[in-house]
């Protein structure tokens, strides 16, 4: 049972990131990308009836990380309290900056107030958010108590900001591929030529962090126990090089797959070799938080995997709904919902 409580765990922050991860890059794309008003209301409307439904994953992962291992989640949030309150107040000022420009369409300064801290929790959120798993990739100094020695400036470590640099890429990829797959026109030309040149970069620095993983971490360990594993990477690659065909062949639906088939699978590469860990210990192995010493009772667990057994698939199909229904192109045809959403 733990097991599998690893596995959904991973598997719910890799949809996650997937999900919001689209919205994010499209949020740091914004000032870059949208030229006048209109073409930044159609920025808004490409994401506007998703980003909401795609943060109930984040909830679904701390949730799952608070029941099915309580330990962890009690070191977690005290070790690393000022981080996540970061990313809590980055991912409320964004939200606050989507839902509230619209309230002030008579007042373009307040719109542009509106607009910037939209992009600026947008950029923090995703930076942090790779500066977080790079750090449990690596490991953090806490001891057999649970007690975090050392500060905020610990985690900005060069590992831990290449790990932020590489989820910044990928979600911008990810985000101007969304924009070239739903806008048209000058828009869409200057997302789809900017997601050519970001996919290039996110090879480098693929490239560079899978190097540094290698002598920076003990990922690699259970890759070499059990060389099935390496299926992971090589679907990593594979989603990666057909990311960059479809974007040149303009298959922007397919390109949007394929760039989140790369986000998923890298995220699995990184928790997958994390296992049985869950919080890495980098002053003994001994303290590290496991999926043994830190989860809930056998029999809450199995209770808990009915609940997710039931409704899970619910909130699959609700979702798969929602991106259908709103499938279209943002435009002047707005496929059913307000243009200034």
């Amino acid at each position: 049972m733990e097991t599998i409580w690893f596995l959904l765990w991973g598997i719910l922050w890799a949809v996650y990131f997937v999900l919001d991860g689209f919205d994010l890059g499209v949020g740091i794309l914004m000032p870059f990308i949208a030229r006048d008003e209109n073409e930044r209301r159609t920025v808004f409307n490409a994401i506007g009836p998703f980003w909401d439904g795609n943060e109930v994953w984040l909830i679904t992962a701390g949730g799952v990380t608070f029941a099915a291992f309580p330990g962890t989640y009690a070191t977690m949030f005290s070790a690393l309290y000022s981080a996540l309150m970061l990313i809590l107040f980055a991912l409320i000022i964004r939200g606050a900056g989507l839902a509230l420009r619209e309230e002030s369409h008579n007042n373009p300064s307040a719109r542009g107030f509106w607009d910037w801290l939209f992009i600026i929790g947008s950029f923090v959120a995703a930076l942090l958010w790779g500066v977080a798993f790079a750090n449990l990739f690596k490991g953090i100094p806490i001891d057999a108590e649970g007690v975090y020695h050392g500060t905020l400036l610990t985690l900005l470590n060069p590992y831990g900001l290449l790990g932020g640099l590489l989820f910044l890429v990928f979600f911008l990829m990810h985000g101007s591929i969304w924009l070239a797959f739903k806008t048209d026109g000058d828009l869409h030309n200057r997302a789809a030529k900017l997601s050519e040149k970001l996919w290039i970069i996110l090879v480098v620095i693929s490239v560079i962090f899978l190097v540094t993983t290698a002598f920076s971490t003990d990922l690699y360990r259970n890759y070499l126990d059990s060389p099935i594993l390496f299926m992971l990477p090589l679907l990593v690659v594979v989603c990666l090089v057909l990311t960059g065909v479809f974007i040149r062949q303009l298959a922007g639906k397919k390109a949007w797959f394929a760039s989140g088939g790369y986000i998923f699978f890298a995220t699995m590469f990184g928790v997958v070799g994390m296992y049985p860990n869950l919080l890495i210990s980098s002053i003994n192995p001994e303290f590290n938080r496991t999926i043994y010493n830190s989860a809930s009772s056998p029999l809450t667990l199995k209770i808990m995997l009915v609940v997710v057994l039931i409704f899970l698939p619910l909130v699959i199909i609700y979702q798969a709904w929602s991106y259908k229904v709103f499938s279209g192109k943002v435009g002047k045809e707005n496929h059913g919902y307000s243009e200034t959403y």
